[in-house]
């Protein structure tokens, strides 16, 4: 066989399965397990995830992790936001006039 064969034929095999690996991690992002093409990982996920990873290493960084967990939680419980627009029988300032 010629080696322009076989350069070619290694070409359209590597093609292939870059092309079968792409299609892969398309499904597996389609099914949320992974970020991949489409979808983006929100801003703040690599660095909590970073922060884990340096409180494996340094116990003493624990205290960032748990007071970055704290705030989330206070967050959520705050519940929903005020009404910015309020209406007459809930009050407008005016006395009641």
């Amino acid at each position: 066989m010629p080696p322009v064969v076989k350069w070619t034929l290694a070409f359209v095999a590597i093609a292939a399965m870059l092309a079968g690996l792409d299609r892969l991690l398309l499904a597996a992002e389609a099914r949320g397990f992974i970020y991949y093409r489409r979808r983006k990982a929100s801003p703040g996920s690599l660095g909590s995830a970073m922060l884990e990873i340096h409180s494996l290493m340094q116990p003493s960084a624990r205290h960032a992790v748990e007071e970055q967990r704290r705030v989330v939680e206070e967050e959520d419980d705050e519940g929903a936001p005020p009404d910015p627009h309020p209406t007459r029988e809930q009050g407008t300032g005016n006395g009641g006039q």
